[in-house]
């Protein structure tokens, strides 16, 4: 007799009961209140809601780049706010990777140098090279790679952008507005691209956008309303 045991898929990205505010002259202004979600890998989600909801905050959190009031994040087990500084700095470059709306990258560096720049800092430097260059060429920039920012689109720049975040293979991909700035073919692009990339490292994807068409490409979509976050039903 053969027994069949459930594998339990356990979160990649799990959150508590989240909450943000912050003090002003008035008294605690509540941006989010009593958020949880939990994502495994693989698993894409959106995030919408208007300007001024705490898209971008929850984002930030998510991020380890801005602590929650109350409530916990996890990412792989482990609460990145009770790191020390210099742990989470290190914790942030391995395990999250960013896009945002705004490329950020460093006009006086290549194409490639800019995909490299996070595999500068501690371990995982091996093969990055061969790495950033097969991302670059995933996203069809392979011919590009001694090009700098500035003689690049705005949607070959995000797509740079998108290589850097995955360089350093992390379970993790935050991006906030990362088609904001582009006109819809050079958006579809990067849409694509981004989709595709996250299936082939079987990332956890969140991402923050007014771009419902955006939202809708993912299983997943929450709609922060009132401070809270719900799921929306498709």
């Amino acid at each position: 007799m053969s027994l069949h045991h459930e594998v339990q898929v356990l979160p990649v990205l799990e959150v508590t009961s989240l909450a943000k505010s912050y003090p002003t002259p008035r008294g605690s202004l509540d941006i989010l209140t009593d958020v949880s979600l939990a994502l495994t890998s693989g698993e894409a989600a959106s995030i919408v809601g208007p300007s001024g909801s705490g898209k971008s905050t929850l984002l930030y959190i998510l991020g380890a780049l801005e602590p929650p009031s109350a409530g916990t994040v996890k990412l792989d087990g482990v609460d990145p706010f009770g790191l020390a500084p210099a742990e989470l700095a290190v914790f942030r470059n391995r395990r999250i990777g960013f896009v945002f709306q705004d490329h950020l990258l460093l006009p006086q560096c290549t194409v490639l140098e800019n995909v490299l720049i996070p595999t500068l800092v501690g371990v995982n430097g091996d093969g990055a090279e061969d790495r950033a260059r097969e991302l670059l060429g995933r996203v069809g920039l392979a011919d590009r790679l001694d090009h700098r920012p500035a003689e690049l689109s705005g949607g070959e720049r995000q797509r740079v952008s998108l290589a850097r975040a995955l360089i350093c293979q992390p379970p993790l991909l935050l991006c906030d507005e990362p088609t904001g700035n582009l006109d819809r073919a050079a958006g579809d692009v990067v849409a694509t691209m981004l989709f595709d990339l996250h299936q082939r490292q079987q990332t956890v994807l969140v991402v923050v956008t007014h771009n419902m068409e955006l939202a809708a490409k993912c299983p997943i979509c929450y709609e922060l309303v009132g401070q809270r976050l719900q799921r929306k039903e498709p």
